[in-house]
């Protein structure tokens, strides 16, 4: 007999059970726990307008918070297992673009702004229009490309894969660690982690990519105990001195979405908005349809269930950022770790949820797992997401480039926004120059526009301003 928990999340009906949405939570959680200690550092080091620098542990603080209240609400509302943080990418642009210009709480109200007028066009119904309008093929080259995405961010993160330092020099951008080589205990801890996590996940063991994180830290605890490498990626692996320290609420409801009109000008604030609106936009269209895919959870149509729900809370939670003062909330992509663990339902979402408000003061635990070990997740997942390809027509070229630029420039530009750009743009003009435009859904038109003015921001600020 179902019990009303069971109903409720559909945990039974989605071929799940509690056991595995439990560990699905916790694996999600574990990949994302490094956003409550990079969130505040890279906002941290950003100045703004009146050159004042900002707490680092209210920071913390209100990133655990609303990562932790919106991940609960996407779970409750969507019963999708779509945890939700402080976007990054948005920080930085936050932080190192938008703050300077003006005060912290006037970036924030910007924030705040990009979250309703994304909320108003959920509400409308034109978001979800626009996603519908995305064909299925691109919808699938989208949740591959974001699958070899997940695999680059855990190379990189983990320092597996690193840049050359005079790559204006080089022939190549990037390289294997230090110099071509492995950079020393920090990637001795992940390349026997992620061994360890894909024996596991070969052998079909039950939490392999939960016990492989965990794993891995007892692993990189050991190694920085014996060894004191100083090349952890953030997180130095040792047990802290204390575990629960009082969380600092001082910056939420830090913000004024009125005053950087006249003091950064109209122009600016205009292109400042769009930027950060069509970020979000299309990183949560993309996140959502991986983490689906990932857990065949999409229709025939490519469509997660309760779209129009996710696209709400996605865009509440970017309002509840900017409100907190830690910059726009969105969907990570490393739900797709709890997926891979199991998570069907937003039943998984309560244990990340609440793992995040406990976080706020546990903060000193959190950062014991280092990105060393968590990383193995994301390539584990990477792999798991990449198996869709074959869903793509390679023999139409007016969906195979595009689906293919869609795939490659999302690791290649470190960005989800870019790939589904590119995508776009090149399918709406494939089919014109092939005659089939009564193909394309009018909308994607529109969308492809609004594209080509994003890649053109640079030369337009340029002129306008």
């Amino acid at each position: 007999m179902l019990t009303a928990f069971d109903r409720f999340f559909e945990i039974s009906a989605r071929g799940s059970t509690l056991g595995r949405e439990i560990r699905g939570g916790l694996a999600t959680f574990f990949t994302m726990a490094y956003i409550v200690v990079l969130n505040p550092l890279i906002l941290g080091g950003g100045i703004d307008g009146d050159n004042k620098t900002l707490p680092i542990a209210a920071l913390a603080a209100g990133t655990a918070l609303v990562a932790g209240v919106m991940t609960i609400l996407m779970g409750v509302v969507a019963r999708f297992p779509l945890a939700l943080a402080a976007g990054l990418g948005v920080n930085a642009l936050v932080a190192y673009e938008i703050a300077p210009e003006m005060t912290w709480a006037d970036a924030m109200g910007l924030v705040v702004i990009e979250g309703v007028l994304i909320a108003i066009l959920v509400l409308t119904g034109l978001r979800t229009l626009v996603f519908r309008a995305v064909p299925t093929q691109l919808k699938t080259a989208i949740g591959v490309g974001i699958g070899l995405f997940l695999m680059i961010v855990g190379l990189v993160d983990a320092g597996f894969v690193r840049r050359v330092p005079d790559a204006a020099n080089s022939t190549v951008p990037v390289e294997l660690g230090i110099g071509g080589k492995p950079a020393g205990w920090p990637t001795f801890v992940f390349v026997v982690g992620l061994l360890f996590t894909l024996i596991l996940f070969v052998r079909k063991v039950r939490g392999a990519i939960l016990i492989g994180i965990l794993g891995s830290t007892v692993l990189a605890i050991i190694v920085e105990a014996i060894a004191h490498p100083k090349t952890w990626s953030l997180n130095v692996p040792k047990l802290p001195e204390k575990i629960v320290s009082s969380p600092d609420f001082s910056l939420i409801g830090h913000f004024n979405v009125l005053d950087s009109w006249s003091r950064a000008g109209w122009l600016v604030v205009i292109m400042f908005i769009f930027s950060l609106l069509i970020t979000d936009f299309f990183d949560t269209m993309g996140t959502m349809v991986a983490v689906g895919q990932e857990g065949e959870l999409l229709d025939a149509d490519g469509n997660p269930p309760r779209t129009r729900e996710i696209l709400l809370v996605d865009s509440v939670a970017a309002a509840a950022g900017g409100a907190a003062s830690v910059s726009s909330n969105t969907s990570y992509i490393e739900s797709a770790a709890g997926v891979g663990e199991g998570a069907r339902t937003g039943a998984a979402n309560l244990v990340t949820g609440v793992l995040f408000l406990l976080a706020m003061f546990l903060s000193p635990l959190v950062s014991v797992v280092p990105f060393e070990a968590a990383s193995t997740a994301l390539v584990v997942v990477g792999f798991l997401m990449i198996l869709s390809i074959r869903q793509i027509d390679w023999t139409d070229y007016t969906i195979a480039i595009p689906a293919f630029l869609t795939i490659t420039f999302m690791p290649f530009t470190y960005s989800i926004s870019n790939g589904i750009g590119a995508g776009v743009i090149t399918y709406a003009v494939l089919k014109i120059a092939t005659g089939r435009a009564r193909e394309i859904h009018p909308i994607l038109y529109g969308v492809a526009v609004l594209f080509v003015l994003y890649f053109l921001r640079g030369p337009l600020e340029s002129w306008i301003l």
